[in-house]
């Protein structure tokens, strides 16, 4: 079943455990789509705006070192959060990542990068 981008946003913020809040986010413009969760400690739009620049940054430093791959996803480790950064690809997807901010003690890490990749398989743009 395709998911349009408020079912995929809704889709993370559930089902994913430990989720503070989630956002889809155009890294060439650094506007984010459509976030979720957050709050007065998470501003998403901020962060959707800050996190564009470590995309580019990390997709700098892949074409100096010559590195023919693609960025699959970027975990940033806080000390009470991990902040997942997951590269869409696809029609319509290119240029889009879907940003996640967990809470690192309830989360599984590995359980919700794989949920993460099944939402990203069903976000139609």
């Amino acid at each position: 079943m395709a998911a349009n981008t408020d079912t995929a946003l809704k889709e993370a913020m559930t089902t994913i455990e430990g989720t503070i809040g989630v956002a889809l986010v155009d890294y060439t413009s650094g506007m984010a789509l459509g976030v979720l969760g957050g709050g007065k400690d998470l501003d998403l739009t901020v962060a959707a705006a800050g996190n564009t620049d470590v995309v580019r940054a990390k997709a700098r430093a892949m074409e100096m070192l010559g590195l023919k791959d693609e960025i699959e996803d970027i975990l940033i480790t806080l000390g009470s959060q991990y902040h997942l950064i997951r590269l869409l690809r696809g029609r319509g997807k290119n240029g889009l990542f879907l940003y996640l901010a967990l809470d690192k003690g309830r989360a599984n890490l590995a359980m919700a990068r794989h949920q993460l990749r099944s939402i990203e398989a069903q976000l139609e743009i």
